[in-house]
C-alpha cells in the first residue's frame, strides 16, 4: 500500500494553508469541519493576519510549523498555490491537497501553472488541483470545504468513492446519508496532476473498510494503470461500478473504414470496462444503488428471481422491468407454494404465480418471515425482492426487524422495493442490511451488477506471444486492396485467392485460372467502398468479365472521375457468414472490433470490442488477444447463433475464426501507431472444417 496515499486518507496532522478565522467562508470551512466532524489528530492553520482560531494557535508560515504535517490542504489561489506546495516538499509533507481552480482546465495558462505545481511539489504528492479534496467516514476525517459537511451525521460503510468532478463527491455523500447508505472513502482528483483514479482504486482495494469501490469517470488518462488498478480489486474481491458521463460524444470521426464509424470513444470506455470487471452504471442513481446491493457481500447465482408483494402494481412494475432485462420471474415450485400455503391457510392469496401475493404479510411479521425464508430457501429462486406496501408504513421498525431476521438463512440477494413517498423506511432497511430502492429500474440494475461479478472472469496468464513477423518493407499512407491482404496473409490471416490485372485479356485468363463464378473489383487506393460507386459485380465467369471491366470503368469514372487502371479478380466465396474484423485506435488505446459485416455492418452495429492490454511501464508496448478473448467476441454477437448452428444451419468454423482474430490483433500490436487503420469486411466464416477468408480489406499506414 502506498504510504503517502494512506498518510493523505489518514493523516495523525493536517496544516490548513490560508485558513480562515470565519466558518462561513470557503477557506474557514476545513478548520471547522475538521472539529465538527471529530478528527482526532492535530490541526495547523497557517495564515499571517490571524493568531488563532478558536482555541487553535495559528502560525504565520509553513517555516512557522511546529511539526512537519502528514497532509496538508492549500486554499490558495492559483497563482501562489505552487509558492505553498515548494515549501510543504521542503519540509517533507507527505501530501497536498491543492483546491484552487485556474490550471489546465482554463487553457494555456493554466496550464504553465499546472506544470509549475508540479515542479513546485517534488516528492510530494498531489491531490487536484481544482478539487474539493477528500473524506474519510471510516476513521472521522474530513479535507474538505464541502457545504455537504454542514451535516451533523453520516452512515460509515463499506462503499469507497473516486470522482473526477468536486461537485458530484458533495451531491453522493448527501445522498448516501438520505438513503442509509454507508461510505468508507470520497475522493475528489480533479485534474489529476499526479494522483488519479487508478491510484485510488490501487489503494482502496487493499482498504480493509472499503468492499465496493464506485467511480465518476470523465476521462481515464492512463489506461494501463486503470487496468491493472481494476483488475487488482476484481482479485481483491472488490467490485468496481463507474458511472462515464460523456456518452453522447460524437464518437464517429470521419473515417475510411466503417469501423472508424462504429467504434466511436464511448464504445471503447464499454470494451475497457468489460474487460477489467467495471460495472457500467448507466445511470447517475445507479452509482449508489449497485454498490448499496453488492456491498451486502450476497452472491447472485443466476437470473430466476422471486417477488414477494402484498400490493399487485408494484409488484408487477417490477416483474416487468426485470423481465425486459432478461431476468425470469417463474412461478414457484410445488413445494414451495405448499410452505407459502401452510402459513395462511384459509386464505385467498395467489400462491401459483409470481409476484408472489401474501395478503397481510405487511401487517404480520411472522407470516412475513415465513414467507421470505420459503422463498429463500426455495430452489427455483436466485433472489428475492420485497415489495414494501403502504400497509407497512405504518410500524416500519417491525417490517425491518421481521426482514433482517431472515438474512442470516441465506446468502442470496434480498432487496426491497419501497415507496418513493417512504424515502426513511428505505433508509431504515438499508441500514438493516436489505437495499431498497423507489424504482423498479434500481432493482434490474442492481441485480445485474451482482450477476456481472459473479460471471466476470480475470484474464488468464499471458499467452505466449506469436513470432514477430517481418514488417520493415511496409510503405506508408492507404493500401489498395491486393495489398493490404498481402498484409493480413503475411500475419496469418486467410485471404481470398485473387490476381491483380490491368485487361479484358488478362482478366479473362484469371478467371479460367480460378474457376467457376469469380468477383471482379476495382483496385484503387483511394477508393474505399467500391459497391458505392459501381466497382464490384459478382457472379462473373470468363466469357462476360472482359466486357464487365469495361462497363465497370466507365460507370466508375462517371461517378469519381478517376481513371481505373487496375482490376482485382477474385475466387467467388460462397457458404459462408459475413463477418466485420477492424481496428479502432483513440487516446483509450488500440481496440479489435468484431461484428455483423457486410455491406449492412453500420446499418445494424452488432459489434462488439476488446482493447489490446498495455504494458504499464510501456504503453508502447501492446499484447495481442488471447485465443479465450477471441471467442468471447464471437458469442457477444448478436449473430452468434448463425455461427452456432442457428435452426440447422451447419456449425461455422469458430476455431478458424479465433485464429484469425489472434493474428489481425498480433498485426495490430506489433505494427502499433504505423497502423492508423485496418479492416476485413467482409470475413467469410465457412462451414466447419472449411476455414475463413477475407474477401475485401482496408490499410492505412503512417
Amino acid at each position: 500500500m502506498n504510504e503517502a496515499i494512506a498518510k493523505l486518507l489518514s493523516p495523525r496532522s493536517v496544516a490548513v494553508i490560508g485558513a480562515s478565522a470565519d466558518p462561513k467562508k470557503t477557506t474557514g470551512r476545513p478548520v471547522a469541519y475538521l472539529q465538527k466532524h471529530g478528527f482526532a489528530g492535530r490541526i495547523m492553520p497557517v495564515n499571517p493576519k490571524v493568531e488563532r482560531i478558536g482555541e487553535l494557535p495559528c502560525y504565520p508560515d509553513i517555516a512557522s510549523l511546529p511539526e512537519v504535517p502528514d497532509v496538508a490542504v492549500v486554499l490558495l489561489g492559483a497563482e501562489r498555490a505552487h509558492l505553498a506546495v515548494k515549501e510543504l516538499s521542503q519540509r517533507g509533507c507527505a501530501a497536498a491537497i491543492v483546491l484552487a481552480s485556474g490550471y489546465t482546465e482554463t487553457g494555456e495558462e493554466g496550464a504553465r501553472r499546472q506544470q509549475q505545481l508540479v515542479e513546485a511539489a517534488g516528492a510530494m504528492r498531489i491531490l487536484g488541483p481544482n478539487t474539493i479534496g477528500l473524506v474519510n467516514l471510516t476513521d472521522n476525517i474530513v479535507l474538505s470545504p464541502s457545504g455537504a459537511l454542514e451535516m451533523d451525521e453520516f452512515q460509515a460503510g463499506g462503499i469507497g468513492v473516486v470522482s473526477q468532478s468536486g461537485g458530484i463527491l458533495g451531491s453522493l455523500l448527501s445522498r448516501a446519508a438520505a438513503r442509509g447508505i454507508g461510505l468508507s472513502k470520497l475522493i475528489s482528483t480533479s485534474n489529476e496532476v499526479d494522483l488519479e483514479l487508478a491510484d485510488f482504486i490501487d489503494h482502496l482495494a487493499e482498504d480493509p473498510a472499503t468492499r465496493v469501490i464506485a467511480l465518476y469517470v470523465e476521462t481515464v488518462r492512463n489506461p494501463a494503470s486503470f487496468r491493472a488498478a481494476c483488475l487488482k480489486a476484481a482479485r481483491m474481491g472488490k467490485p468496481v461500478v463507474a458511472f462515464k458521463i460523456g456518452r453522447s460524444e460524437a464518437g464517429a470521426k470521419a473515417a475510411v473504414s466503417h469501423t472508424g464509424a462504429m467504434a466511436g470513444a464511448d464504445s471503447m470506455y464499454d470494451a475497457l470496462f468489460r474487460q477489467v470487471g467495471v460495472i457500467r452504471a448507466q445511470s447517475f442513481s445507479d452509482l449508489l444503488d449497485i454498490p448499496a446491493a453488492l456491498c451486502t457481500g450476497r452472491k447472485l447465482r443466476g437470473a430466476r428471481v422471486a417477488i414477494l408483494t402484498s400490493t399487485g402494481g408494484a409488484g408487477t412494475l417490477v416483474s416487468d422491468d426485470l423481465g425486459v432485462a432478461g431476468f425470469d420471474t417463474p412461478a414457484p415450485d410445488a413445494a414451495t407454494a405448499d410452505a407459502l400455503r401452510a402459513l395462511q391457510t384459509g386464505s385467498e392469496a395467489v400462491l401459483d404465480r409470481n409476484p408472489i401475493d401474501v395478503t397481510l404479510a405487511g401487517l404480520r411479521p411472522d407470516l412475513l418471515r415465513g414467507a421470505i425464508n420459503a422463498l429463500l430457501a426455495s430452489p427455483s429462486y436466485d433472489a428475492l425482492v420485497i415489495i414494501v406496501g403502504s400497509s407497512s408504513l405504518a410500524m416500519p421498525e417491525l417490517l425491518a426487524g421481521a426482514i433482517q431476521e431472515c438474512l442470516p438463512n441465506s446468502d442470496k440477494p434480498v432487496m426491497a422495493y419501497v415507496s418513493p413517498h417512504a424515502p426513511e423506511v428505505g433508509a431504515l432497511l438499508t441500514r438493516r442490511g436489505v437495499p431498497a430502492f423507489t424504482a423498479a429500474e434500481s432493482c434490474t440494475a442492481a441485480l445485474a451488477g451482482m450477476l456481472r461479478v459473479q460471471r466476470f472472469v480475470a484474464p488468464a496468464q499471458d499467452e505466449e506471444a506469436p513470432p514477430l513477423v517481418e514488417a520493415g518493407d511496409l510503405p506508408s499512407g492507404s493500401l489498395d486492396e491486393a495489398q493490404a491482404k498481402q498484409l493480413f496473409s503475411r500475419f496469418g490471416v486467410p485471404c481470398a485467392a485473387e490476381r491483380v490485372v490491368a485487361s479484358p485479356a488478362e482478366a479473362e485468363a484469371a478467371a479460367r485460372e480460378l474457376g467457376g463464378r469469380v468477383v471482379l473489383k476495382i483496385l484503387s487506393s483511394q477508393i474505399t467502398h467500391k459497391s458505392d460507386v459501381g466497382g464490384v459485380a459478382v457472379g462473373l465467369g470468363a466469357d462476360t468479365i472482359g466486357e464487365r471491366i469495361g462497363r465497370m470503368a466507365a460507370e466508375v469514372k462517371s461517378r469519381t472521375g478517376t481513371d481505373a487502371q487496375r482490376f482485382l479478380v477474385q475466387e467467388m466465396v460462397a457458404g459462408g457468414t459475413e463477418l466485420i474484423l477492424g481496428m479502432h485506435r483513440d487516446a483509450l488505446g488500440t481496440a479489435i472490433l468484431l461484428g455483423m459485416g457486410g455491406v449492412t455492418a453500420e446499418l445494424f452495429k452488432d459489434t462488439t470490442m476488446r482493447l489490446l492490454a498495455q504494458d504499464a511501464r510501456d504503453v508502447q508496448s501492446l499484447k495481442p488477444l488471447s485465443r479465450a478473448e477471441a471467442l468471447s467476441m464471437a458469442r457477444d454477437l448478436k449473430t452468434w447463433p448463425l455461427l452456432d448452428g442457428f435452426r440447422g444451419r451447419p456449425k461455422a468454423d469458430v476455431e478458424a475464426l479465433v485464429d484469425a482474430i489472434v493474428a489481425f490483433s498480433a498485426m495490430a500490436a506489433q505494427l502499433g501507431e504505423r497502423l492508423v487503420e485496418a479492416e476485413i469486411n467482409p470475413v467469410f466464416v465457412l462451414p466447419q472444417g472449411q476455414g475463413v477468408r477475407a474477401a475485401d480489406g482496408v490499410v492505412v499506414l503512417a
